[in-house]
């Protein structure tokens, strides 16, 4: 007998401020990527599809996004310094 399936995962990519389509209000957005893996025995081996939504905080709206426009939407966030659950990289103590 074999057991295969699939298997969700969430990952919170960052925190912006945008306008929402929704609601109007300008708030804190999630950038979230959802990954699907095929399982095998319980295992997660490959992706079966990779998807990214904006969840708006305010009103919970959420809007679907290629992945290019989340690569733009990350990279404004770690550039524009609104990266509010990005971590930081530290820099070497120097004496």
């Amino acid at each position: 007998m074999i057991i295969f399936g699939t298997k969700g995962y969430l990952y919170q990519l960052a925190i912006l401020t945008l306008v929402c389509a929704q609601c109007g209000n300008p708030s804190a957005h999630t950038l979230r990527k959802r990954v699907t893996k095929f399982t095998l025995f319980f295992v997660p081996l490959f992706p079966v599809s990779t998807k990214y939504a904006t969840q708006c905080t305010f009103c919970g709206a959420e809007q679907k996004v290629t992945g290019e426009q989340a690569e733009q939407l990350q990279a404004q966030a770690v550039g524009g310094g609104q990266g509010y659950g990005q971590q930081s990289q530290q820099q070497p103590y120097q004496s």
